[in-house]
């Protein structure tokens, strides 16, 4: 907060109804699950894990947009990369790092899926599956069983810029807006759809399409959490009022390669990253805290080391469980299949 004479001034965050105390969550998230991903890239070099997608440069957008809906009871459908805003809705980093380690703990899938494919009944994170955009049409499902059975959830989905170009984007956008269904559409255009830069992917901008379906489409800044904070906001209320979806392009930069399997320099100069680097948005609502006087150097030194602790915790966890019995595969093929008996 701010004094202006004998006038107190809201800082921003408290215009929008955060307080100090949810704000600094916000950047623990965020943190979090940067330390999070660092710590897989690491993995992965080393040969402990596979395969690692990167969500680095993203999570401002995502822990902003978990924080505006109702994680009581909204339903979510992120894509690959959203590590931020799956550990801000409850899933915790053992349960990630068991997914990334493919253990049979993992509640994601029991070790099948690669890491990223999300999916919690306990936290309604809707399955995810490997082809990209096909989360698109699920939301649009989810949303118009809530319509149909007259319930208060709003689903939420999210994608990269270049799903937008997939037929599943368009057909879901469309159905969406002909029974103006309470979903919410997020695109986190991160600038790249693997090694395509977004000029040579599209003709216009992504939020633009919404006129086309008959409903709103918003442009924010992504590496600016409070403004994306607003504008999810404003569009569950809206999708909660019964006024129909929207679509919010988030604009950021991927920092990191596409994924562990990716040499980014082939397409992209380390000046370019650099420059990007400089707007990273986690840094700078670091800054902004410390700014409104709720944070300083030595809180933030203590929050890194128990962060430190926790994907400590979770990386010795997750290393250690063990992996899926060779019959286990037989599990959840058929209906009913409760035991690998019954799979066979």
């Amino acid at each position: 907060m701010k004094q202006s004479g004998s006038v107190r001034q809201l800082s921003r965050h408290e215009e929008l109804g955060l307080t100090d105390e949810q704000v600094i969550d916000m950047y623990a998230k965020m943190l979090t699950a940067r330390r999070f991903d660092e710590r897989n890239l690491l993995l992965q070099r080393a040969g402990k894990i596979i395969f690692h997608v990167s969500g680095i440069g993203q999570e401002p957008a995502q822990v902003a947009a978990a924080y505006a809906m109702n994680r009581e009871i909204d339903y979510f459908l992120p894509y690959y990369r959203d590590y931020a805003f799956v550990l801000t809705v409850g899933m915790t980093p053992r349960e990630l790092m068991l997914s990334v380690f493919a253990k049979a703990e993992d509640p994601n899938s029991g070790g099948r899926q690669m890491p990223g494919h999300f999916g919690s009944k306990r936290l309604r994170i809707v399955t995810g599956s490997s082809p990209v955009t096909t989360q698109v049409p699920h939301a649009v499902g989810f949303a118009l069983a809530a319509k149909m059975k007259k319930k208060d959830f709003v689903s939420f989905v999210t994608f990269g810029e270049g799903s937008s170009n997939q037929g599943d984007f368009h057909e879901g956008l469309n159905f969406a807006g002909v029974h103006k269904l309470p979903v919410i559409f997020m695109c986190e255009n991160n600038q790249y759809a693997i090694s395509t830069p977004v000029h040579k992917q599209l003709g216009g901008n992504v939020y633009e399409r919404a006129i086309g379906y008959g409903f709103p489409g918003v442009r924010v800044d992504g590496n600016d959490p409070l403004e994306v904070y607003r504008v999810v906001k404003e569009a569950r209320e809206r999708a909660a009022a019964g006024e129909g979806p929207t679509l919010i392009e988030a604009m950021m930069y991927r920092l990191s390669q596409h994924s562990t399997s990716d040499n980014d320099l082939v397409y992209r100069t380390k000046e370019e990253v650099e420059e990007h680097r400089g707007k990273d948005g986690v840094p700078r609502f670091k800054q902004y805290l410390v700014d409104c006087g709720i944070w300083d150097e030595e809180r933030d030194a203590g929050l890194n080391k128990e962060i430190r602790a926790i994907i400590d915790d979770a990386t010795e966890y997750g290393d250690k469980a063990p992996f899926p019995a060779p019959e286990d595969i037989l599990l959840h093929v058929y209906a009913g299949d409760d035991t690998a008996e019954g799979g066979r």
